[in-house]
């Protein structure tokens, strides 16, 4: 029998319902499934809400019911306005055609061209931060993830192009949860649009200098990418589509490189145990996808950070079909948020949550295989992260070279609390002293 139960929970107050609480409260998932459960309503950017935590719960949005819901519909107005028509907000035939076309950019035979560059770049920043001594490693990341993102995704070198980009997308992302978003010239959110028409413009003019001139960059090989009809995408959506591979390509990588090195400073056994895999390779010459593959204890460091450590809280659907979980009813017209953070930190499935443990995902224990969907850090089903082949190798490389040949230790006095929004970051960038072994 169909019920008629609304999920528990609150709309808070008119007008801005939670979104307040949403934005600036670290607990506020956490606190709200405590108390009523997997499934609970709220009312955040304008929209009655609800909020939906474990594997199960995931499931159903990302691959068993993915037609009650719709990606277009689902993110906040920020997001559409600052990212515009890409893939991110592309819906049934249309996103599927598009990723199509897409993919090959992103994985297979591209990613092994695209080895000696990310290598080339982690050196150049492994040599500054030697010289540097003492810096902001997040901040740092942000700019090697970006030069990275820069030159392979969309084929523009490092330089000071490059430093003004990275800033621009900064101000960009500080606009995506603006919690009051007018477009005016001072406010959060009027910034983020100056800095994405900015960018775009620089887009544009890379776009039509590819089109001229191919190069060895997933920009490139988009343009010259056909469907099976013949045709290729339009000027307007390479600008979009390039726009997102930046954004997404250097944001989550960010976030997760910088936990990693959290957590390492914080586990010497896990960095010993890491660095001893890497003394079986051999120090010089270029890495290949084979030699990145045999990095099993570096792959389960990797996966421990995303699950203790997801770079985005969760993701936004519009619910386009009424729809049933767990004995409650959620109409068509709301949106749903499946969280990430509290999914990864069920004791159902993860054996005491809290602790930095890469070992749950060796063959023995596995234990994110015992429910599908138990990690989600990029998402699952048919949306899977487009780009997780390439973050992934990223992050290995970053992390093999590290492991190699420099050991760096955390300042004192500062805050390493997890910041939630956009992406996660520790609260003062994460301090470090850094030399070679």
């Amino acid at each position: 029998m169909k019920s008629d139960r609304i999920p528990p929970g609150s709309f808070g107050i008119p007008v801005l319902g939670e979104t307040v609480q949403f934005v600036l409260e670290p607990n506020f998932v956490e606190k709200r499934y405590q108390k009523y459960g997997c499934i609970f309503k709220s009312h955040i950017f304008g929209r009655p809400t609800v909020i939906m935590v474990g594997p199960q719960a995931a499931e159903f949005v990302l691959s068993s019911h993915m037609d009650c819901f719709s990606w277009r519909q689902g993110w906040p107005n920020n997001f559409k306005v600052l990212l515009g028509e890409s893939l991110f907000v592309m819906d049934g035939e249309e996103h599927r055609q598009k990723r199509r076309l897409i993919m090959p950019a992103l994985h297979g035979a591209a990613l092994a061209k695209y080895i000696g560059t990310m290598e080339e770049i982690t050196r150049r920043y492994l040599q500054k931060w030697q010289e540097k001594l003492e810096f902001s490693w997040f901040d740092e990341f942000k700019q090697l993830t970006f030069d990275i993102a820069s030159e392979l995704l969309v084929g523009t070198k490092a330089g000071d192009d490059s430093a003004r980009l990275s800033r621009l997308f900064d101000t960009l992302t500080k606009g995506l949860f603006a919690v009051n978003p007018l477009p005016l010239p001072l406010t959060r959110f009027g910034k983020a649009i100056a800095a994405r028409n900015e960018i775009l413009d620089h887009i544009a003019k890379v776009v039509r200098e590819r089109q001229k001139n191919p190069a060895q960059d997933a920009l490139s090989l988009l343009i010259q990418a056909k469907d099976e009809e013949g045709k290729s995408l339009g000027q307007k959506e390479l600008i979009a589509q390039a726009l997102l591979l930046l954004f997404a390509g250097h944001e989550t990588t960010t976030s997760m490189l910088t936990w990693l090195c959290v957590e390492l400073a914080r586990h010497p056994e896990v960095m010993q145990r890491a660095r001893t895999e890497q003394m079986q390779f051999a120090p010089d010459g270029a890495f290949t996808l084979e030699q990145l593959g045999q990095m099993v204890y570096l792959d389960r460091v990797l996966l421990e950070v995303e699950r203790l450590h997801p770079s985005v809280g969760g993701g936004f659907r519009g619910v386009v079909k009424d729809f049933e979980f767990n004995g409650f009813h959620v109409p068509a017209g709301w949106q749903v948020l499946y969280a990430i953070p509290e999914t990864h930190r069920l004791s159902g499935i993860f054996s005491q949550p809290e602790r930095f443990d890469p070992d749950r995902f060796s063959p023995q224990r596995q234990e994110h295989k015992q429910h599908p969907f138990s990690l989600i850090g990029f998402g699952g089903g048919p949306r899977l992260c487009l780009g997780i082949a390439f973050a992934k190798m990223e992050m290995k490389i970053v992390a093999a070279h590290l492991l190699r040949g420099y050991q760096w230790e955390i300042l004192p006095n500062q805050s390493l609390k997890p910041v939630r929004i956009p992406t996660s970051r520790p609260q003062d960038g994460l301090r470090v002293r850094f030399q070679s072994l």
